[in-house]
């Protein structure tokens, strides 16, 4: 069995922006969690799915990616899960909840991949910049500097990404291109 999830990546100019933010964290408040995945916003939370059924997944994404078109994505400032995690707002879209909603009804009902506690609370996309590992008091040093530090990007997100973690982080693993995606 590995672990995989399924998200959307921002273009690379934007993953090199974030990761310049998420290697700040590391340097100066001892949060390098959000180091061990590509800056990403989670649409599918990860999930144990057999070796031997990989092409099987890889399938059924391509599958469900072909009924899909591209969605706007809005990036703008920065907001948190207190008292821990701090992260790249998405702005929320009525787009970017159906396919999210969509690809997890999909994968429950095509592949039986269920998660009991994203199913308890409401979707909340983001793309963290600093991870669990921040400590509380490091928490609070660096929250007022980024409560208002200004950030906004706009991209197309036009595939879905699969990752799939080695034992120390996520890679990526494949990706699929939406129908309407040039």
């Amino acid at each position: 069995m590995s672990r995989f999830f399924i998200a959307l990546l921002p273009p690379k100019d934007i993953q090199d922006y974030a990761n310049q933010i998420k290697q700040y964290f590391a340097d100066n408040y001892a949060s390098r969690g959000a180091q061990k995945s590509p800056p990403h916003i989670t649409l599918q939370p990860p999930f144990e799915w057999a070796d031997a059924n990989v092409s099987l997944l890889e399938v059924s994404l391509k599958e469900f990616v072909s009924e899909q078109k591209s969605v706007p994505i809005t990036l703008s400032g920065f907001a948190a899960f207190p008292p821990r995690v701090i992260y790249i707002d998405v702005v929320r879209t009525q787009e970017l909840f159906t396919l999210q909603a969509d690809l997890m009804a999909y994968v429950e009902n095509k592949l039986g991949i269920i998660d009991k506690v994203a199913q308890t609370r409401p979707f909340a996309p983001h793309m963290t910049v600093a991870f669990r590992d921040l400590t509380k008091q490091n928490f609070k040093a660096a929250w007022p500097e980024f409560e208002k530090r200004q950030l906004y990007f706009d991209f197309t997100a036009d595939k879905l990404t699969l990752l799939l973690h080695d034992g120390k982080r996520w890679n990526l693993k494949s990706e699929f291109s939406f129908f309407s995606a040039g």
